[in-house]
């Protein structure tokens, strides 16, 4: 069984490159990870997932243990097996969905009582059961359990919330216990406020953690805010252990937040934007629903590896998202997280030459965020 740590391979600026080693294998950094909330990338085979460069997958406590329920993943031979992806597995605590998606909830210092969204039924979930159901889960990464207030809330909310989570870290390493292979991450909060910040890091410190994600971010503030967050948060981690940003993000979001010293990012746009007609490219993002793609033979990017791009034409692309046909979310799915995973490679490359800002700066899709969302084809960064 391979030990769990995280070696730091170069540097460029506050920027990183290294691997993370677990027992279910290694992770390159920067790191993406496709999100398969209910065990499952949606539109994607696990293979097909792997095909695209991803080392590691999300899946989601919450959503988990409503269904199909931990205990019978558990009994099925972990999540592993049931999920059929053998490589390495993050699972989010289910803070942030319990605070976003139960009907009704109860916040007391021993957890959350709360309403499934699904059904109705009532669950209760503390920082001892959030680390059972990742136990039970099998899951390779596992997050603290977490308060996550709303943005934009006061000082004193944010101060509140921000004791309770580091409270509540404590009991959830506490529960984590050994697990050969497997590391369990801290979740820094304190809202936009500096000392809120540095306070939570400080104490995440002080419990001690094999990484550290940055949460709380990506949940309504403009790019700059969270850019500026990152700017005084990020120098309180310790530099030997991973940084997760979790819930991000564009393209856009992740270079910025490289260059700001993040190494592992998860989000739902690729695969959401996919299932919604949208394809990323180098030069901003093309809506397959328009059409003046109706009559184009040329692929969305005639160097992309992806099946989307090497088999099929944006007219076919356009035909099956007007007929929604099941096979155009696949394809752009497929298209996106390949993407995705090619910046990563990108962005690593670029690290380990010491070129990053250089990378950064010639990145097309940087300009064209501020643009209308259907570039123009082009033959990816330079």
């Amino acid at each position: 069984m391979t030990d769990f740590h995280f070696d730091l391979h170069a540097t460029d600026g506050a920027a990183r490159t290294g691997v993370l080693h677990t027992g279910r294998g290694d992770i390159r950094t920067p790191a993406f990870m496709p999100v398969g909330t209910a065990a499952t990338v949606k539109a994607m085979m696990p293979e097909s997932v792997r095909e695209t460069g991803a080392d590691i997958i999300l899946g989601n406590t919450y959503h988990l243990m409503l269904r199909p329920g931990a205990e019978r993943v558990a009994k099925l031979g972990g999540l592993h097996k049931f999920a059929g992806w053998e490589r390495p597995i993050l699972t989010d605590s289910g803070g942030f969905q319990v605070m976003s998606l139960a009907k009704l909830r109860k916040i007391t210092e021993e957890g959350v009582r709360f309403q499934s969204h699904v059904d109705g039924a009532t669950f209760f979930m503390s920082p001892e059961r959030s680390m059972e159901i990742q136990r039970l889960l099998g899951s390779d990464i596992q997050m603290v359990l977490d308060e996550c207030p709303a943005f934009g809330g006061t000082e004193a909310v944010i101060e509140k919330s921000l004791a309770m989570t580091l409270r509540w870290a404590k009991r959830s390493k506490e529960a984590f216990g050994e697990q050969p292979g497997r590391g369990c991450f801290g979740i820094v909060q304190g809202g936009t406020f500096a000392h809120l910040r540095e306070r939570s890091a400080l104490g995440l410190k002080e419990i001690g953690f094999d990484g550290y994600a940055v949460g709380g971010l990506a949940v309504g503030e403009p790019q700059e805010m969270m850019f500026e967050t990152l700017d005084f948060t990020v120098p309180h981690l310790p530099a030997d252990r991973p940084r997760y940003l979790m819930g991000v993000g564009k393209p856009s979001d992740i270079v910025g937040a490289v260059l700001r010293g993040i190494d592992m990012f998860d989000c739902v746009l690729p695969t959401r934007s996919g299932r919604n007609a949208q394809a990323f490219t180098w030069n901003g993002t093309l809506n397959l629903r328009n059409a003046r793609h109706a009559e184009d033979p040329g692929p969305i990017d005639e160097n992309c590896r992806c099946p989307a791009c090497r088999k099929f034409s944006r007219a076919y692309l356009h035909h099956t998202v007007k007929a929604q046909e099941i096979i155009a979310s696949m394809l752009l799915t497929w298209h996106n997280l390949t993407f995705y995973q090619d910046l990563m490679a990108g962005l690593r490359g670029a690290i380990a030459e010491g070129r990053l800002k250089e990378y950064a700066a010639g990145l097309p899709f940087i300009a064209a965020a501020h643009e209308p969302a259907d570039g123009e084809p082009n033959s990816g960064p330079k």
